[in-house]
């Protein structure tokens, strides 16, 4: 793509009929930039996105109620002294709906780093040797896939005291496979390019073909599936929470506020609603910054659900 600027800026001069015209040169991550900031609808999902992020880690030092200790009101509605209201204890639902905020967004982007760094070097391995490499790597992949998630998450988060680190490792040990198929075909792709051939005949070893030129080259499909990680992560922690195999007291998450407040639907909502509005809207921006970076990485997806 190319800017048409007034004579004199800096870039290739061409000329048309009487006047010049500069044309300049957009590198392809300056065109994936220009690309994502159109999408709107992945922008404005990105600045609500940051603010939740910057709510839950900083509004905790601002906040003059701690998550875990008790206030003198108890089951009050939302108000000026408590935003987001009491629970039957007495806490303050702000500063717990703020720290269960916190600890779902460690989790979720615990999971999608873990996934994304180990689905990504295995796939770029199994794509780049291919034939009985390829063939091990891809069934170990598969049988992980087969895994009943929810099942092992179940059986291996009770064991381990509902800490969120174990809770993240466990998932992205189930989740990497996803982001291995991904790259992997990506690569299988990418080998054959002219600029590998040049690499190998340039003596380059196969960890930088991998490393410098395969994986770099991959980044868009990496990205965008690390971004619909962060939303999984979420929706499975919330799961577990729920079901009371995940994050334990006295720490929080949003699944298990959600959990903890499902027998006062009817006579304290706000416990109930307000951290699964938080659960959904994490969940919406996720996916809505997911599709804008795979039509800024690939546009072709844009024209085609148009």
């Amino acid at each position: 793509m190319t800017d048409i600027e007034a004579p004199g800026s800096a870039g290739t001069q061409l000329p048309c009929g009487d006047h010049e015209f500069t044309v300049r040169q957009r590198t392809q991550t300056q065109l994936v930039l220009r690309r994502f900031v159109r999408h709107r609808a992945a922008m404005v999902s990105l600045v609500v996105f940051v603010l939740i992020i910057l709510w839950a880690f900083i509004g905790p030092h601002l906040w003059h109620y701690s998550y875990e200790k008790y206030t003198e009101d108890n089951s009050k509605p939302p108000s000026w002294k408590h935003p987001f209201g009491t629970n039957s204890s007495g806490y303050d639902a702000y500063a717990q709906v703020m720290r269960g905020t916190q600890t779902s967004l460690k989790i979720a982007i615990m999971i999608a780093l873990g996934s994304t760094l180990v689905g990504a070097i295995w796939g770029a391995i199994a794509g780049f040797y291919r034939g009985i490499v390829d063939a091990v790597m891809m069934r170990i992949a598969d049988l992980v896939l087969t895994l009943p998630l929810f099942a092992i998450a179940l059986v291996i988060s009770s064991r381990t005291g509902g800490s969120w680190y174990w809770i993240a490792i466990v998932i992205a040990g189930l989740t990497w496979a996803y982001v291995a198929r991904v790259v992997r075909s990506s690569v299988l792709s990418l080998r054959e390019k002219e600029f590998i051939e040049a690499a190998r005949a340039l003596g380059a070893s196969d960890a930088r073909i991998i490393f410098r030129h395969l994986l770099p080259n991959a980044l868009g499909p990496i990205i965008v599936n690390a971004t619909i990680l962060v939303a999984t992560g979420i929706l499975t922690e919330t799961a577990l929470s729920f079901l009371g195999f995940g994050v334990q007291p006295p720490d929080t998450s949003l699944g298990l506020l959600v959990s903890q407040a499902q027998t006062a639907v009817d006579t304290r909502p706000w416990l109930f609603y307000i951290p699964g509005a938080f659960i959904i809207a994490i969940a919406l921006t996720i996916n809505f910054i997911g599709d804008g970076l795979r039509d800024a990485f690939d546009p072709r997806q844009q024209r085609v659900r148009q």
